[in-house]
């Protein structure tokens, strides 16, 4: 399993990761931006439910099939290199 996280402490609230990869990544009315898990691509195993549960590593998502390309590019062109991909 291939999670995502994003350091908010890093973070510098672009909004590239949500315009890359906008079923993973959300902006808050913080300005900051945080990973999600869509019930669409899980299921009732849903993790967060569409919203921020916790802001960094402890605020993990699952990354949908398909969809670690798009997650992957949403790291690197990143400005604030917040974004973290972890393979369990």
């Amino acid at each position: 399993m291939t999670k995502v996280w994003i350091d908010q402490d890093l973070c510098t609230g672009d909004g590239l990761c949500a315009e890359i990869c906008p079923d993973v990544f959300f902006g808050q009315d913080d300005g900051l931006y945080y990973v999600k898990e869509e019930a669409s691509h899980f299921g009732s195993q849903t993790l967060y439910d569409g919203k921020a549960n916790s802001a960094g590593a402890d605020g993990q998502a699952r990354i949908p099939d398909g969809m670690l390309d798009s997650v992957i590019e949403a790291a690197e062109e990143c400005p604030g290199e917040c974004i973290f991909i972890e393979v369990e």
